[in-house]
């Protein structure tokens, strides 16, 4: 479910209040933790977290007036979504975050491509998320989509 709210502020405050407190929190704990350079805004009708223009002139392939995305939170219908292309390009994070996961949360981890869903909220391993949005700077992230899915 994507939302056409204008502003992240909107976007939460659309929310039913029983999603509207973990939403914010996870927005909370990945500005807190994630490195300087990535910007906040909506993307693809979610909160999003991309490289601007400004850092990244080339944007987006699939439509290069679009920032570069990194990370998406969505609320959809039966679960929160977080969504970290950083977990779907790099093994070597995936295989970590999956260890600590296991580690961290007494559920099992549903997770598609870069999509991790937390079907309980309560569930949601938000000092776990802190660390694991902090491990990719924007140049990382460049350098890594660069060479995984921009065309040569």
């Amino acid at each position: 479910m994507t939302s056409d709210a204008a502003t992240v502020n909107e976007y939460i405050d659309s929310l039913p209040e029983d999603r509207k407190k973990f939403v914010t929190k996870l927005r909370n704990i990945i500005k807190k933790n994630l490195p300087k350079g990535f910007k906040e805004e909506m993307s693809y009708g979610m909160i999003g977290y991309v490289i601007p223009h400004s850092l990244y002139p080339d944007g987006y392939h699939c439509d290069p007036k679009l920032p570069l995305p990194f990370i998406n939170i969505a609320s959809q219908k039966n679960f929160i979504a977080l969504y970290h292309m950083g977990v779907y390009s790099d093994k070597k994070l995936l295989d970590w975050f999956t260890a600590e996961y296991k580690k961290s949360v007494p559920s099992k981890l549903d997770m598609g491509k870069s999509c991790i869903r937390f079907k309980k909220p309560e569930d949601i391993p938000f000092e776990l998320i802190g660390k694991l949005v902090s491990k990719i700077t924007p140049q990382d992230w460049i350098k890594t989509y660069e060479s995984n899915y921009k065309k040569k």
